[in-house]
């Protein structure tokens, strides 16, 4: 149900209790009034949990974006000990065969 349509049908609702009698027309009257302000609440929370699930979503792209660029740190400091480790070997090595 769309939120138009509601509001219509709302709208149509209270339209058809001014025409009830007095004494079943305030206690209706009463229960639109909370029908609406739930539905105002209801409204307000979903925009509250899609602003969140929005905020959790862009969190968890940064999360994988430092992931991603910590690995890559990661791999590039363990070339850069490989290397430097088997520059070592080798100098060693021909020290060491003298």
């Amino acid at each position: 149900m769309d939120e138009t349509f509601f509001q219509k049908k709302l709208e149509e609702l209270c339209t058809e209790i001014e025409t009830l009698p007095e004494a079943e027309r305030a206690r209706l009257k009463e229960l639109a009034a909370e029908t609406r302000q739930r539905h105002e609440d209801i409204k307000r929370s979903v925009r509250t949990l899609q602003d969140s699930l929005d905020f959790l979503r862009l969190s968890i792209k940064y999360m994988i974006f430092d992931l991603e660029a910590t690995k890559r740190e990661n791999s590039y400091l363990r070339k850069m000990l490989e290397q430097e480790s088997g520059g070592n070997n080798n100098k060693e090595g021909e020290s060491g065969g003298e």
